[in-house]
């Protein structure tokens, strides 16, 4: 099962960016969802459905819907590092685009104008 199965491989890449992707991408539609509830927790609920999405893949392979070796650990931390890594993004992008007060573009504006 974990036999040539390295640490760095072009298979946890796929897992990192794959993840990534979901958690991003399922993020921003919550944003847009129509009850506030899931657009104030868009970060978690993209994370959800990419932990969701990649433990599917690891249960797809352990039952051979796959040609692989089987379920991977190796690639479950993958799979959660690349939501992690999504969830800081999105963090890091709503604290300095959504959060702006209101005196920044004021003064934004008038370095603009001199």
């Amino acid at each position: 099962m974990e036999d040539g199965d390295d640490w760095i491989a072009r298979d946890k890449l796929y897992h990192v960016l794959f993840c990534f992707f979901i958690a991003i991408v399922t993020s921003f539609v919550a944003e847009r969802a129509r009850y506030p509830f899931i657009r104030r927790r868009s970060i978690w609920v993209g994370s959800i459905v990419s932990l969701a999405a990649g433990a599917a893949k690891e249960v797809a392979d352990e039952l051979g819907y796959f040609r692989s070796a089987g379920a991977s650990t190796k690639d479950a931390v993958a799979d959660v590092f690349g939501t992690l890594t999504a969830a800081l993004a999105l963090s890091l992008y709503k604290s300095s685009f959504f959060h702006r007060s209101p005196d920044q573009s004021i003064q934004a504006k008038a370095l603009q104008m001199v």
